[in-house]
Order: structure tokens, then C-alpha cells, then sequence
């Protein structure tokens, strides 16, 4: 192969010469799919970095809640931390005040109510971390059908060139095939994270959810024992 040739080979199989040369219906499935890899990226990171911090806050908050002498002295100076474990850890509070807080106790419907609002905290905190979650399961699902989209696409206009032209030779066929596979490659690349973040961060939201069930659970059996000092 000349030199001229071998250029000619790497000019075709530049992405922005892809794009350029590519046909209107196959530059909007390029751009949304690079949006949608751009977007898909811009919630791994956000999630990932959130999910982490949020994690170190909890395990540290967890810790001194078991190390603390006085509930509430504990709650009156971190109640109000902006961690999943301390919201779930107030509404249990405020629930047993609630029930404690007047005449003759219920002691069964207090146990009762300290595990439904617990466990209504804790659901309503996961809701909140795994917002935008779903958008990854959409582009991981999607996003392959989107970019064969744009290579059957490619495609076509290929076989009407080929008639146009009355030729089948490599100069008439290439550009159509290549910028039609450039859309396959372009929904993988857009896919492929989404589809492995997604498993991943699911992952760490039920580890923080289970960690968080065990923490009510043992707030749940201290305010029980503490009900049964009141018997």
C-alpha cells in the first residue's frame, strides 16, 4: 500500500471525519449519544464521590452513637448531622419521645411504631441516594439499540450509493460503513459504563441500606430494653 493510500485509510477512520461525512440522521444519533456518555459519566462520578463520603460519615457517626454514655446529650449535639445514619437515628428518637412522652405506655405499640418509622426513614433515604440511578439502567439498555440504529442507517445510504453509482468498489462503500460502525462503537462506549457503574453503585446502595437496617436494629433493641426497665 503507497503512502497516499495508507493517509487516505487514516483520514477515513478519524472520528471527526466520521462525523463530518456521515449523514444527518446518523450525526444526531453521534451527538445524543455522546450526550448521553457525557451525562452518564457526569452521575458515576457525582454518585460514586457521594456514596463514598456519605459511607465515612455514617461508619464515624455509627461509632460515637455506640461509644456515647447519654442518648440524649448524643442527640442534642449530632442529631442534626446531615448523614443517612442520624436522620434514621431521629426519627427513632422523636418517635420514642412521642410514645413515652405522655401517661401509661404501649409498650408493644411502641416497639411497633419505632420500627415502622425507622424503616420509613431508612426507605426514604435510599429513595434520595439512588436518584438518577435509573438513568444509567436506561443508557446501558438503550444506548446499543440507539447506535444500531445509526448502523443500519449507515448502512442504507451505503447500498444507495452503491446504485447510484453503479459501483461496488471499496471507495464507495467505505464511508458509509464506517461511519454506520462508528455508531455501533459509539452506543458500546456510551453503554458499556452505564451498564457496570450501575451494578456497582446498586451494589454500594444496598450495603448502606443493610448497614443502616443493622444500626436501627440495634437503636430498636436499646429503646426496647429501655421500655422494659419502665414495666
Amino acid at each position: 500500500m503507497t503512502g497516499i493510500e495508507l493517509g487516505a485509510s487514516e483520514s477515513l477512520m478519524n472520528p471527526m471525519t466520521l462525523f463530518l461525512q456521515a449523514d444527518i440522521v446518523v450525526k444526531l444519533v453521534i451527538i445524543g449519544l455522546l450526550l448521553a456518555s457525557v451525562w452518564t459519566w457526569a452521575i458515576i462520578i457525582s454518585h460514586s464521590m457521594r456514596l463514598g463520603r456519605l459511607r465515612r460519615r455514617s461508619e464515624r457517626f455509627e461509632r460515637d452513637f455506640w461509644q456515647a454514655e447519654d442518648v440524649d446529650k448524643f442527640f442534642d449535639t449530632r442529631g442534626g448531622d446531615d448523614v443517612p445514619a442520624a436522620r434514621v437515628f431521629k426519627s427513632g428518637l422523636s418517635e420514642w419521645r412521642r410514645s413515652t412522652g405522655s401517661g401509661a405506655i404501649d409498650r408493644d405499640g411502641t416497639r411497633q411504631r419505632l420500627s415502622t418509622t425507622m424503616g420509613a426513614a431508612i426507605a426514604a433515604e435510599m429513595d434520595k441516594l439512588s436518584d438518577r440511578l435509573n438513568i444509567l439502567a436506561t443508557v446501558g439498555s438503550v444506548a446499543p439499540f440507539v447506535g444500531l440504529f445509526g448502523t443500519v442507517w449507515g448502512i442504507m445510504r451505503a447500498f444507495t450509493d452503491i446504485a447510484g453509482q453503479a459501483s461496488t468498489s471499496l471507495d464507495v462503500v467505505a464511508p458509509g460503513i464506517a461511519e454506520a460502525l462508528f455508531a455501533t462503537a459509539l452506543g458500546l462506549f456510551a453503554a458499556i459504563p452505564a451498564v457496570i457503574f450501575y451494578n456497582r453503585l446498586t451494589h454500594g446502595l444496598n450495603r448502606l441500606e443493610a448497614r443502616l437496617t443493622r444500626f436501627a436494629d440495634g437503636f430498636h433493641a436499646t429503646l426496647s430494653r429501655e421500655l422494659e426497665r419502665e414495666e
